[in-house]
C-alpha cells in the first residue's frame, strides 16, 4: 500500500489550499481515509477523515467549516480543501488510511501512511 501526498505550499493568511494523496497498492473501498498534521514541537494531531465507500466525514473542531475532506474513487484520490488558512495551520500534514474498526481520531490506529507534504501560512 502506497499513499503519496501532495499540495502543500506557501501561502498567506486567508489564502486556499488543496491537498490531494493518491492511494495505490490494493482495493480502498472498505477503509477510512485520514489527514494529520504535526507542527513543529507538537505532536500529530487528526485534521479530518472520510470512509471511502459511504463517505461519511469527520472533522477536529479546529478546522471545521473552513476545511473539506473528499475523494475522487476512479483515481483513487483523496483531497483536502482547506479555506481561510491561518498561521494555527502550519505544519507537515500527513494522509493515512486504517481498516474500518476503532476510532477515526487516534493516529495509532491508522495501518498506512503517506511522506507528509508542508503547509506553511504566513500573517
Amino acid at each position: 500500500v502506497q499513499l503519496q501526498a501532495s499540495g502543500g505550499g506557501l501561502v498567506q493568511a486567508g489564502d486556499s489550499l488543496r491537498l490531494s494523496c493518491a492511494a495505490s497498492g490494493r482495493t480502498f473501498s472498505r477503509y477510512v481515509m485520514g489527514w494529520f498534521r504535526q507542527a513543529p514541537g507538537k505532536e500529530r494531531e487528526f485534521v479530518a477523515a472520510i470512509t471511502w465507500s459511504g463517505g461519511s466525514t469527520y472533522y477536529a473542531d479546529s478546522v471545521k467549516g473552513r476545511f473539506t475532506i473528499s475523494l475522487d474513487n476512479a483515481k483513487n484520490t483523496v483531497y483536502l480543501q482547506m479555506n481561510s488558512l491561518i498561521v494555527e495551520d502550519t505544519a507537515v500534514y500527513y494522509c493515512a488510511a486504517k481498516y474500518p474498526t476503532g476510532s477515526w481520531y487516534y493516529a495509532d490506529n491508522y495501518n498506512y501512511w503517506g511522506q507528509g507534504t508542508l503547509v506553511t501560512v504566513s500573517s
